[in-house]
């Protein structure tokens, strides 16, 4: 799989799985755009991209529940007529618990970061998008975005969150049929934060069921989707586990 030359920007990059995709995206060629809420996260990773690859990644401040700040990073990443060439869509509030225990903000904060976060960074990129000759869109919604599935232990503002982030991902494929600009949506499980800077990273191709899934997973699943040819749009994409998946029960971390 091959990313040089690309330009990617990717929401909640500070950590996580936003942070796996970043350094896999620069080990693979592109230059990757962090954006998060804390300049000082997204420069920490920064950091950690330019001592492994040389690579210097761009940084932005981006607030997916302050519109305010969407606006003024998005002029940033655009700034001078620039392309976008994907935009990975990870940021989103991660709330547990039961509903009565949640303040406004926390549910304010879940359903705007992944549903209208999401929607403003994709119309406000849109034209750079459209400078680029390939073009992507990939939604990192969640198995809690599917009907029917299991509530584990996310909140219902999260489930709730998800379903929405899944119909943006499904219209903006409707929308956007006739143009260059591809969207998949990549549907996870619970999942289990390791970093490709970590020696584990390199034992996950060996792991065998009932394993839970990684970022690693994660990553190399969304990034299959950006390198197809061109033609070939992976519009859906489910990740299962036996562990934290859609047909096991309410989810215990270990």
């Amino acid at each position: 799989m091959d990313l040089t030359g690309r330009r990617i920007v990717i929401t909640g990059a500070g950590r996580g799985l936003g942070a796996a995709f970043a350094i896999v995206a620069a080990d693979l060629g592109a230059t990757p755009v962090l954006t998060g809420r804390s300049t000082g996260a997204v420069d920490a990773v920064a950091g950690q991209i330019l001592a492994r690859t040389g690579r210097q990644a761009e940084t932005v401040a981006l607030d997916l529940t302050d519109p305010a700040s969407i606006e003024a990073g998005t002029a940033a990443i655009g700034a001078g007529n620039r392309p976008v060439d994907a935009i990975i869509h990870n940021g989103a509030h991660w709330v547990t618990g039961k509903l009565d225990a949640l303040s406004p903000t926390d549910i304010f904060q879940v359903v705007n970061s992944a549903v209208t976060g999401s929607v403003l960074v994709t119309k406000a990129l849109l034209p750079a998008l459209l400078r680029s000759p390939t073009p992507d869109i990939l939604v990192i919604v969640s198995i809690a975005g599917l009907e029917n599935s299991p509530l584990h232990d996310c909140s219902v503002p999260f489930q709730a969150a998800k379903r929405g982030q899944s119909a943006v991902a499904d219209g903006l494929r409707q929308e956007l049929a006739g143009t260059p600009v591809r969207v998949a949506a990549l549907f996870p499980p619970y999942i289990e934060d390791i970093s490709p800077l970590d020696a584990a990273w390199e034992t996950i191709p060996t792991r065998q069921r009932p394993a839970p899934v990684t970022n690693r997973d994660v990553v190399e699943a969304g990034i299959f989707a950006l390198t197809r040819p061109r033609h070939c749009t992976i519009a859906t994409l489910v990740l299962d586990a036996e562990e934290g998946g859609l047909r096991s029960g309410p989810f215990e971390a270990a």
